[in-house]
This record gives C-alpha cells, sequence and structure tokens, in this order.
C-alpha cells in the first residue's frame, strides 16, 4: 500500500508501504546459464503476509547516509549489504535522491523461499523514486530492482504471475484460488538460496506449468513440483514432515516454497493450527 499525494513541506512525513511476501506454485530449474544464474519456470503467487516499511525523506539534509533500522526478525550482517540500502543507493546513481530514515518491521522471516528481502527491495523502489529529479523511468526501476534480485522486478507490481528465465520473465495468470485458505509454515529453518541453487537437479515439468495450473486445485498433487524439495528434504527431514503434515490435516495441495524452508498448504476451510506441525511459525490467509 502506497500513499502518495502533493505534500508542500514533507520534511516530517513519514510513509508507510507494506511488502508483501510470495509462495512458488510449482518450481523447477530448467536450466544452467553460461553467466552464472539458472533458468526457473514458477508461479509467483503473492500473499497478504508483508512486512512493515516506514521512511522519512530528509529535506533538512541532517542525514549524510541513508538510516536503516530493524525490528521484528533479525537480519544479520551489515545494514549496507540490506537491499533496501543497496536499492536507494542504486537509484541515488542515477537521479538526484534525498537520504532517507527507514525503518523495516522484518514479519517475512529470510531463509524461507517467501522473497521478503526481495520484496523490501522492490517495496523501498516503488517508495523512493517518486523523490527522485528527474523521475526514473521505468526501465530503469526494473533494471535496478533486477540488479538486486532475479525475482525483484515480480514485486513491483506482485500480481499472480508465471515465471520464467532467472524469475524476471513475467506473464500475469489469475488462479481460480478464491475462496480457498492458505497456510505457510516457517520452521525456524534458513536455507540458503545460493548453496541450493548449487546442487539442486536440472528438471523439466512433465506437463507446461500453465497447463498444470488450470487444472482443479485437487489434481495439482500429482502434477505439480519443487525441485529443490528432495534436496531439503534430505538436509532437513522436519521440512518434509511439515509437508506431510499438512496433506494429513487435509490440504488439497501442499508444497515448500521457493528453496524452502517454508512449506504453505491450500485448503477449502480454515484450520486452526495451535499446538499443531511443531513449533514451526504459522500464518493464515483466505485468497
Amino acid at each position: 500500500m502506497l500513499n502518495l499525494g502533493f505534500v508542500e513541506n514533507y520534511q516530517e512525513w513519514k510513509m508507510i508501504l507494506y511488502p508483501a511476501a510470495k509462495i512458488n506454485i510449482g518450481l523447477y530449474v530448467t536450466n544452467k546459464r553460461t553467466d552464472g544464474y539458472h533458468d526457473i519456470c514458477s508461479l509467483f503467487f503473492p500473499l497478504k503476509l508483508s512486512d512493515i516499511l516506514e521512511f522519512i525523506p530528509d529535506q533538512g539534509g541532517m542525514l549524510n547516509s541513508d538510516h536503516l533500522d530493524i525490528s521484528g526478525f533479525d537480519i544479520p550482517g551489515d545494514r549496507s549489504e540490506n537491499l533496501i540500502i543497496k536499492a536507494c543507493n542504486e537509484l541515488r546513481k542515477t537521479s538526484d535522491l534525498p537520504f532517507f530514515k527507514i525503518h523495516l518491521h522484518k514479519i517475512i522471516p529470510l531463509g524461507a523461499g517467501l522473497g521478503g528481502g526481495s520484496s523490501d527491495g522492490a517495496g523501498i523502489l516503488n517508495g523512493i523514486q517518486h523523490f527522485a529529479r528527474p523521475l526514473p523511468s521505468f526501465n530503469t526501476v526494473r533494471e535496478i530492482a533486477l540488479s538486486l534480485g532475479s525475482d525483484c522486478p515480480f514485486f513491483l507490481h506482485p500480481v499472480s504471475s508465471l515465471a520464467y528465465g532467472r524469475g524476471e520473465n513475467l506473464k500475469q495468470m489469475e488462479l481460480n484460488l478464491k475462496g480457498y485458505w492458505i497456510s505457510i509454515f516457517y520452521p525456524g529453518i534458513h536455507v540458503s538460496t545460493s548453496e541450493a541453487y548449487k546442487k539442486v537437479k536440472i528438471a523439466q515439468p512433465s506437463l507446461p506449468l500453465e497447463h498444470s495450473l488450470r487444472m482443479p486445485v485437487e489434481n495439482w498433487r500429482e502434477i505439480i513440483h519443487n525441485t529443490f524439495e528432495p534436496l531439503v528434504f534430505n538436509l532437513h527431514p522436519e521440512i518434509a514432515d511439515i509437508k506431510k503434515g499438512l496433506y494429513n490435516a487435509g490440504a488439497v495441495f501442499a508444497s515448500m516454497s521457493g528453496s524452502g524452508s517454508s512449506v504453505f498448504g491450500i485448503f477449502k476451510e480454515k484450520k486452526n493450527w495451535t499446538g499443531s506441525l511443531g513449533k514451526a511459525h504459522v500464518w493464515t490467509e483466505q485468497v
């Protein structure tokens, strides 16, 4: 959510954004490229689950760099390596841009396969571009997003989309999930995306993913897969147990998202997960 309007003096004006998470419905690593990246085939589906990102532009010249505070889930490492700060720095290379005081309340965990870092980077780009002079073109913003992460362009306008190439080639596709409930389980295990891609096996879907997704949801279990699951389940059997538990609880479809470690289930009715499936963090929302 981005609320922009004309403000004569926005020195103390706060903007609040809600960068959303996503799940992968089907994920196939189809090719290892010569540039070191991989080609994928997946459906990126946005969730209501989101971080909270607040920023204030410095119009008084009090700051000499962007300042980022973080609450909620911990993000280890140097703040200068955070995609939010990188996004500000990259846009500043193309336009005059004030520095910002930024507060991120982290609700989407990192290393969970939910795209939380990429969503934050795209979210700040969506917000701060309106303060840049000259205003950057859509292509400039998109190129900066892609430099931050392969799925960042999706989060500039997160609607249900088939993703190809590195994940930047997007084709909007609506799914007939109206009224279904999605439960997302995060077991507190960090899975390194880069390490997972080094070890994953190349695989092609048995049917074109777009074709499979047009079938009834009840059919997806047999025909839609995430090719990271065998690798990650072997390293972390407790993640496999969550997927099994979701099916036992009546999910019409369940899968790990991204390279893990989150697992989601799609249900026809809302579930009460109190005391269920270990100590995982759980979010449930209706489509």
